[in-house]
């Protein structure tokens, strides 16, 4: 099993949670996180980490959101790996809890 990053961190971008990664599985884009789930260990670290509780064991993503399983192993691929906390955007605490962030997604 692995973790995913879902759709609160788009905009949010948080990055508390890839401080705590023991593997350094977590990858960022221009304004969103995402985990290599083929380098996950499922070692629960990171999700009590995330202000914006946007990460999810894979078996437990919310409705309407289990895209993002492969959206994360996709942009995995394609992002570099991020291993240092940096400052959040400056309008995160705005974007955090908002629905429909998915067309925001940047690439």
């Amino acid at each position: 099993m692995t973790f995913v990053v879902g759709e609160n961190c788009i905009k949010c971008k948080y990055t508390d949670c890839v401080e705590v990664c023991p593997v350094d599985c977590f990858h960022e884009g221009p304004n969103f996180l995402v985990i290599d789930p083929e380098e996950c260990i499922d070692c629960t670290l990171c999700e009590p980490e995330c202000p914006a509780e946007a990460i999810f064991p894979e078996d437990d993503l919310p409705a309407g959101q289990e895209e993002f399983l492969a959206l994360n192993e996709e942009l995995a691929q394609n992002w570099p790996v991020i291993t240092q906390q940096k400052d959040a955007p400056p309008d995160a605490d705005e974007w955090n809890g908002k629905a429909g962030k998915l067309d925001l997604l940047e690439r």
